[in-house]
């Protein structure tokens, strides 16, 4: 079965991480294709998600005025679209792009309008997801999460804590989290992707988000997987990222297929789409080779990514209409 063809639904995906090298060159002709091969991508196998998150650097460092902003988030939705994917939730950190001047509401700003450029030149919806990293202090995460607030009602739909979970604690961001919980934000937030199940049980019983990036480890927990699916809290599984971050040592190892079967509810994401270079196409491929998932997995996972999305009921509506009909005939 060609999966290309099959409309697609991305909940986690960060845009800083998906620098096609047409937008690269765009921004700065000098960068050859070895140097972007070299910088933008990350190897197959990093020695942890420190050494693959080096490779965002990249990314950001050019996405620091509008125009920079206004191109590379053009050209994502343009990726989407030759995806098929009919609708993402794109998230970035608003404060990693200030280094020449802008401010984080105008960074916002940009990168909200350009979205609604994108959707109207490409059909595909998209909303965005702002992002504290672990690193931030609690003032930078409180900006953040305020940032969220003040663009409700546009295409900002959420809040979201990303970064190296090992090396930092939580205890910076609990507060950005109770703001959330206090103004009604969405939430999502990167766990159980460099640390174990434990990491996914702080984050829940701190952050109460009704999501979780990665939280592949809960597979380890027998105990914790039982509670996920009991309260519906739904994994944004991004199944090629965890190897190149080390956490798994191959995909004959992933978790992805224990726990679609322990009946947690789960997507299937691609992280970014150049640090890690996939599409959902090639994931679902990787996964129907791996575990001979066939097209009722993955019309499962795009369901419960609809269910979950931080979007309109009757946006979900039409969403699930048009994949049921397209997987349904198909």
């Amino acid at each position: 079965m060609d999966y290309h063809f099959l409309p697609k639904i991305e909940l986690h995906l960060h845009l800083d991480c998906s620098l096609s090298y047409k937008v690269v060159q765009q921004i700065d002709p000098s960068i050859s294709i070895e140097t972007y091969n070299e910088s933008f991508i990350a190897p197959p196998k990093c020695t942890d998600l420190v050494d693959y998150l080096s490779r965002a650097v990249k990314g950001f460092q050019l996405m620091q005025t509008k125009e920079q902003l206004h191109l590379v988030t053009l050209d994502l939705l343009e990726q989407l679209k030759a995806d098929n994917v009919i609708y993402a939730e794109i998230r970035f950190a608003p404060l990693l792009h200030i280094e020449k001047g802008l401010s984080p509401f105008e960074i916002v700003q940009t990168v909200n309008d350009t979205v609604t450029e994108g959707i109207s030149q490409t059909g595909v919806e998209a909303r965005l997801i702002l992002c504290t990293l672990r690193h931030f202090s609690e003032e930078q995460s409180m900006e953040t999460v305020r940032l969220v607030k003040e663009f409700s009602g546009s295409n900002v739909v959420g809040f979201d804590i990303a970064g190296d979970e090992a090396g930092f604690p939580i205890t910076d961001h609990i507060k950005a989290f109770e703001y959330a919980k206090n103004n009604n934000i969405h939430c999502t937030a990167h766990a159980g992707e460099a640390k174990g199940p434990e990491s996914v049980r702080e984050t829940i019983a701190h952050f109460h988000p009704s999501r979780i990036g990665h939280g592949t480890r809960s597979a380890e927990d027998e105990t914790l997987l039982s509670f996920l699916k009991k309260e519906n809290i739904h994994l944004e599984v991004c199944p090629t990222s965890n190897i190149q971050t080390n956490v798994f040592d191959s995909i004959e190892d992933h978790p992805a297929d224990k726990i679609y079967n322990a009946g947690v509810s789960m997507s299937i994401n691609t992280d970014g789409r150049t640090v890690t270079p996939v599409t959902l196409t090639s994931e679902y491929d990787l996964l129907k080779k791996t575990f001979q998932w066939n097209k009722e997995h993955f019309l499962k996972c795009n369901t419960e990514a609809i269910k979950h999305a931080f979007i309109s009921e009757n946006l979900k509506k039409e969403l699930l209409q048009k994949i049921n009909t397209a997987y349904n005939s198909a």
